[in-house]
């Protein structure tokens, strides 16, 4: 695995695992009972996005070094994925 191939990894799985988090414990400003004026009463009351970012940080380093012991080790490839037998026909042609 390259380095930018980690990163972009790494990057995906973030933002995957960050908009999991995001609605977790989540309290509209109508459940709080304060409402601020000129917003909806469905805004978060105390959103703690530096929180929730702290959170998607570690899980999704957890992650990646799973995703990514499984790459580096070849226990899972492209080639497992390829159903139409397209790689090993562009093998095939190579040989030639």
């Amino acid at each position: 695995m390259t380095i930018t191939a980690a990163i972009v990894l790494f990057a995906v799985i973030w933002w995957m695992t960050f908009f999991i988090v995001l609605p977790l414990r989540f309290t509209s400003q109508r459940d709080a009972g304060v409402i601020v004026p000129g917003t909806p009463a469905s805004a978060p009351a105390d959103f703690q996005v530096a929180r929730k970012a702290k959170i998607t940080t570690a899980v999704a380093v957890g992650l990646w070094i799973v995703f990514a012991a499984i790459i580096t080790s070849g226990l899972i490839s492209v080639e497992d994925f390829d159903i139409n037998g397209v790689i090993q026909e562009n093998r095939d042609a190579l040989k030639q």
